[in-house]
């Protein structure tokens, strides 16, 4: 009976990680102005979050490609609107949730 106390609270446990990382990499991606170019489900000035994951969709390379973008800037990935670069203080592991929440929408 205990066993299944403890499968249940690992159950729990890891819906509640996952669920806190989706608002962390929310929460870094409006902090860090992200969402002055980038909409969820529309183009702005950049890309709209839904079409960069579905254009990295199953390229397993994805996220340290995106990370790298993240951080040093980019171009003509989406047509000729250059992305600047993130700015220094935004940490390497923020860039990581970030593009992880990123790739995760749909």
């Amino acid at each position: 009976m205990k066993m299944h106390y403890l499968i249940a609270m690992t159950a729990a446990l890891s819906v509640s990680s996952a669920a806190f990382a989706a608002d962390e990499g929310e929460g870094l991606f409006k902090k860090n102005n992200c969402a002055a170019c980038h909409a969820a489900a529309k183009k702005t000035v950049g890309p709209s979050l839904a079409d960069i994951a579905a254009k990295y969709k199953g390229d397993k390379g994805a996220q340290a490609k995106l990370e790298a973008k993240v951080r040093s800037g980019g171009k003509d990935s989406f047509g000729t609107m250059p992305m600047p670069a993130t700015a220094k203080s935004v940490s390497d592991g923020d860039i990581k949730t970030m593009v992880t929440w990123i790739l995760s929408q749909k």
